[in-house]
């Protein structure tokens, strides 16, 4: 048993949740048991920080000259963390960085280009075997223009 009466198991599972936050976002009680987790399993600490130190690049960052930079000094901290996890997500921003920057710009993304498609896709699959296709557009854009 641990200082706050849980268990290995029960620790782990109860602090499922409060990774998913930013430490800002922690009641009393989550960062009492976010002190003794990362005590007892030192590289959910690690994973923590990474994962934290790229929503911090996210959110707190303006200028794309210091997010290229920020965004480096991750991407180097992955590397010698040695987390094969984190390799899908840092080569990703490795491979797309100057995509990824544009964000930093104006603050914009592709979600709404996003859900534009998707919800064509489900236009689409309830007209499948459309015999008129310009008809199906006509109808397309008539819905969705």
């Amino acid at each position: 048993m641990l200082s706050n009466d849980d268990s290995h198991i029960k620790l782990l599972a109860r602090s499922r949740y409060l990774l998913y936050k930013a430490t800002s976002k922690w009641t009393k009680k989550q960062s009492r048991r976010a002190e003794i987790l990362f005590k007892e399993y030192p590289d959910i600490h690690k994973t923590y920080a990474l994962v934290n130190n790229l929503r911090n690049i996210f959110n707190q960052t303006k200028d794309k000259g210091v997010a290229y930079k920020k965004l480096a000094h991750w991407y180097r901290e992955v590397e010698e963390t040695g987390f094969r996890a984190f390799n899908t997500v840092a080569n990703s921003i490795k491979l797309n960085y100057r995509s990824i920057l544009n964000y930093f710009k104006n603050r914009s993304t592709n979600a709404s280009a996003e859900s534009f498609h998707a919800k064509i896709k489900a236009f689409r699959s309830q007209f499948r075997r459309v015999k008129n296709v310009e008809f199906f557009l006509f109808r397309l854009t008539r819905i969705f223009a």
